[in-house]
């Protein structure tokens, strides 16, 4: 002990409680104030498509469960759309470097995207942050679609591939890689599919409800509200398994061998400190657990499936290398 602080010990009972009281205020500050505890200040998330898709609704539902756990004093969601995600990416990587307060929602879908689109910008560029979400691929039709079951479009896709019209989302993401594997497996030629993409899923809801194609296909959450006000039917699920509540069998019981997901997260713009990855991520990790989130999860359909740190690294890696090959196989992407 230093000789003032001896002196000081030796007053008052006074002086001694209050020499104790700063050390323990002194010992508490680095809690209190390193940035895993703090609440970050002003958050933005980018959803790199048009409002109502699956992009914009995770974005948007971070928003809600971060400010109910009062993890961000605000969150700011913007919209960037085009291209299944490489507009986004390229803003985020070019116009956003080090910004310790910035994330940008993306999944599978951009993944297939940055190799159809061949686009400059790539996940290589980015901070991986946190896998959040799986959910399982619908295809749906209008309530009133001659198409009763989903082995009827099969029978009709592999007699006339290109006569069949799909709505999905943007070309090289998870609904176009499923619908050209779906067409495979129905027998038909994957390359001759006509597949029709959208920025948005709002946009691709409305030609499915609209009738101006034979079948969308998306994560089921997009298509729940309108099924369950009876304008439209689910012919199958993707999933591996039946999914609780929807009334419509897994492809694999409808006899078409195929299973795949979709799934979202997010990442933050090059060049930020291992610091601010850390806060960022710890953010993340604290929403994921928060009962706002997990609410969110369930009135969504989604599945929870928070992976971060290396573990995400390693699995974006396996994504783009996996992807190549499944684009490669259906004529997507040219060897």
């Amino acid at each position: 002990m230093s000789r003032i602080a001896s002196r000081i010990m030796r007053e008052t009972p006074v002086s001694r409680r209050l020499f104790t009281a700063l050390g323990l205020a002194l010992l508490a500050a680095p809690a209190a104030f390193s940035p895993a505890a703090a609440q970050m200040s002003d958050l933005k998330i980018m959803a790199p498509a048009a409002p109502g898709g699956g992009w914009d609704q995770t974005a948007r539902s971070m928003q809600q469960a971060i400010v109910a756990a009062n993890l961000a004093r605000s969150v700011q969601v913007t919209n960037v759309g085009g291209a299944g995600g490489t507009i986004g990416i390229a803003q985020l990587v070019n116009g956003a470097k080090g910004d310790g307060n910035q994330l940008m929602v993306m999944g599978y879908v951009m993944v297939g995207a940055i190799l159809t689109n061949k686009a400059p910008v790539t996940l290589e560029q980015v901070t991986p942050i946190a896998r959040l979400t799986e959910e399982t691929e619908a295809i749906a039709v209008p309530a009133n679609s001659p198409l009763k079951t989903v082995q009827e479009l099969a029978d009709a896709i592999k007699a006339n591939p290109a006569k069949v019209t799909w709505a999905g989302g943007s070309a090289g993401g998870v609904d176009h890689i499923a619908a050209a594997l779906f067409a495979k497996a129905a027998g038909a030629d994957p390359a001759k599919i006509n597949y029709i993409p959208f920025a948005g899923g709002g946009e691709a809801l409305a030609a499915v409800l609209g009738g101006k194609v034979t079948a969308g296909i998306s994560g089921y959450g997009e298509f729940d509200s309108q099924v369950k006000a009876g304008k439209l039917r689910i012919l199958a699920v993707t999933a591996k398994t039946r999914v609780p509540g929807v009334d419509a069998p897994t492809l694999t019981e409808a006899g078409i061998p195929l299973s795949i997901t979709n799934w979202r997260g997010v990442v933050a713009p090059p060049g930020i400190t291992a610091e601010q990855r850390a806060t960022l991520t710890g953010l993340v990790e604290k929403m994921a657990q928060s009962p706002a989130w997990q609410d969110i999860l369930k009135q969504k359909g989604w599945d929870g499936a928070l992976m971060t740190g290396p573990a995400f690294d390693a699995f974006l890696k396996e994504e783009n290398v996996r992807t190549t090959d499944i684009l490669k196989s259906v004529g997507l992407v040219k060897p």
